[in-house]
């Protein structure tokens, strides 16, 4: 008989656990339930929770997620998987998902049973994500869809409902790119190698070709020999390398170079002529004994760094998060995100009140007594009443300074951030921003990225002109203000949602991000501007960095946070998502989990508002080691 404080979940789990350590043939993997996403490690994994009434919905989720975990940890090996990673954001994405997709598929092969599991688990995350009522291709990720699509060519088996429903908005346009490559999916699915150049020549054919980077079979005997040493299961074939494609390849680079290089001596007799027509005029129209009027120099880019460029900012673009998504979406988004934030509820709310209470202890009223004017004093009514004539009884409030505060939110919206610390950051920004209201402390949000990955309209425009040299930034920008600091919490609740919208997530340039946050807060009126930046690593923009130096966006952000750290008209403190951003901000404590986000931003703020800014102890953090 079971007492009172058994779980009736608990042999299942046991079961699960000794049933996903045999699929994953690994006796001394370390298997947890968590009320947190799931997710897996090389030596651990965490399933969804299962709780005491054992759901139909719960069970299916856990044991499904249980063998697509187990069967990625037998059947994937990460030093083949690295060695044919692409280099391109988009690329990797769609590798990453046919790794997962292959590993599945191989099992379900094998085990119809483990099929169903996964079946099941695939179900109720389309379903979770809307998939199941979409209408357009567009609402649907294709890297999904193209997982979706592996899935049913190499086991050969129907889609659930809500899977399917997603797979058919993409599925036409997957086979006309795809041509004859899948044909031969089937006799590569059991060799890790073979898949993985399947997987390059898929992207080639999807039109990612450019971001495949170099090929790792074309690189040398040695590495072949250090794989094989790695892992004896994998056998490397190391293909012959195709000349006559190398020579077009190099007749076709030659032809753009010289293509760029007539370009360019167009574009310089143009100017030329050009020149020649103004200096005549000037000649005329100039009074004897004057020089000629020089044009005004333009405006610096940057305060901060003058000699930073940018090739053209026509295309960059500062939107509300409302703009940039109908509000149907922005509630389907802020619904998803509300999901996520429910198992985090308890400690989110208890960081929250925490804050809470140590921002309102800052608040409490302080009284000026003895006035000759202001607020009668009740407590002195007796000496009144004895003596009329008594002077000095009244009292007058002091101001507040702490009131007179701004907090402005920074996230990062790069690709990098997907998944996990994106909806921490958006779950923290919300709590942050009922918090600081309730406590009448003004709360901005703010997010930056690029409207497009490879450098978009701005790129096209550099080819056109000629390819010239040391463009500067390369990449159209995307500024996004999620809530200004005047606004209402309740009115922008929804636009947080918008993180979660797939897409949105591309390159990071924070350097110019950083400084638009710093000049939108010097336009406050508040006496006191705290700047808190949340980032996951260096700026990256690859079409920025393959036509400049390799430290050009890195210098130019390092350059921002020293003019706002020498102005100290705006406190600035950086907190790092698994990257140490100690070595740019002077002010800043690294995480190694998104989950520590919350506990973080509240006691760096709250650390923030204990220090008296007027005794010169402002900012007074440890830098993380």
């Amino acid at each position: 008989m079971s007492g009172p404080n058994d779980n009736p979940a608990d042999p299942f789990k046991k079961a699960l656990s000794e049933a996903t350590k045999a699929l994953a043939n690994d006796a001394e993997l370390n298997v947890a339930f968590s009320v947190d996403p799931a997710g897996m490690t090389n030596e651990s994994m965490r399933l969804p929770q299962v709780s005491r009434r054992m759901t139909l919905d719960e069970v299916l989720l856990a044991r499904g997620t249980a063998d697509a975990y187990a069967l990625r940890h037998r059947f994937h090996n990460e030093s083949v998987h690295n060695r044919y990673m692409p280099n391109g954001m988009e690329a990797r994405e769609i590798y990453e998902v046919m790794a997962t997709a292959r590993c599945e598929a191989v099992g379900a092969r094998a085990m119809p049973g483990t099929a169903k599991n996964i079946d099941a688990k695939m179900e109720a995350e389309a379903i979770k994500l809307g998939y199941d009522q979409v209408q357009s291709f567009k609402d649907v990720p294709m890297t999904t869809a193209l997982g979706y699509y592996l899935r049913q060519v190499a086991t050969g088996r129907d889609m659930p409902p809500a899977v399917d429903h997603a797979l058919s908005q993409w599925k036409t346009i997957i086979e006309e790119r795809s041509g004859d490559t899948f044909k031969n999916l089937s006799e590569t699915m059991t060799d890790q190698v073979e898949f993985a150049r399947f997987a390059r020549k898929l992207i080639e054919d999807l039109g990612y070709g450019d971001q495949l980077g170099d090929d790792p079979d074309a690189e040398g005997d040695e590495q072949d020999q250090d794989v094989e040493q790695e892992d004896q299961e994998y056998e490397e074939d190391t293909p012959d390398t195709d000349a006559g494609e190398q020579d077009d390849q190099s007749e076709e680079f030659e032809q753009d170079d010289d293509q760029s290089q007539s370009a360019d001596q167009q574009q310089t007799q143009v100017s030329m002529d050009e020149n020649d027509d103004m200096d005549g005029a000037e000649e005329v129209e100039a009074p004897d004994g004057e020089a000629p009027l020089e044009p005004p120099t333009p405006p610096a880019i940057s305060d901060a760094d003058p000699n930073y460029t940018v090739f053209t900012t026509e295309h960059d673009e500062e939107e509300f998060a409302e703009d940039l998504a109908e509000p149907a979406e922005l509630e389907r988004l802020r619904s998803y995100l509300d999901q996520q934030l429910e198992p985090l509820k308890g400690a989110v709310s208890r960081l929250a009140n925490k804050l809470q209470r140590r921002l309102q202890a800052q608040q409490n009223r302080s009284w000026q007594f003895d006035m000759e004017e202001g607020m009668l004093d009740a407590g002195r009514l007796a000496r009144v009443i004895a003596n009329p004539t008594t002077p000095l009884s009244f009292k007058v409030e002091n101001d507040t300074e702490f009131r007179d505060t701004v907090v402005t939110l920074l996230i990062d919206n790069s690709g990098s951030m997907r998944g996990r610390p994106i909806s921490i950051a958006a779950i923290c920004a919300d709590v942050m921003a009922r918090t600081l209201e309730r406590c009448q402390v003004k709360c901005e949000i703010l997010g930056f990225t690029t409207r497009a990955w490879k450098g978009g309209k701005s790129r096209e425009e550099w080819l056109n002109a000629g390819r010239p040299t040391e463009p500067g930034r390369l990449n159209d920008l995307r500024h996004i203000i999620y809530k200004s600091a005047d606004m209402q919490w309740r009115r922008a609740r929804p636009n947080l949602g918008l993180m979660m919208k797939e897409g949105l997530l591309k390159e990071n340039i924070d350097g110019e991000a950083l400084e638009w946050a710093h000049r939108r807060m010097l336009a406050r009126p508040e006496q006191r501007r705290i700047l808190m930046v949340i980032s996951d690593g260096a700026p990256v923009d690859d079409s920025t960095l393959s036509v400049n130096s390799a430290s050009y966006l890195e210098k130019h952000l390092r350059d921002v946070i020293e003019m706002v750290e020498k102005r100290k008209m705006v406190e600035l403190i950086a907190i790092g998502i698994g990257h140490d951003v100690t070595r740019y901000y002077d002010r800043a404590v690294t995480i190694t989990d998104a989950e520590q986000l919350a506990g973080a931003i509240t006691e760096q703020l709250a650390s923030l508002f204990d220090n008296d800014p007027k005794a010169g102890k402002r900012m007074a953090f440890r830098k993380a080691s």
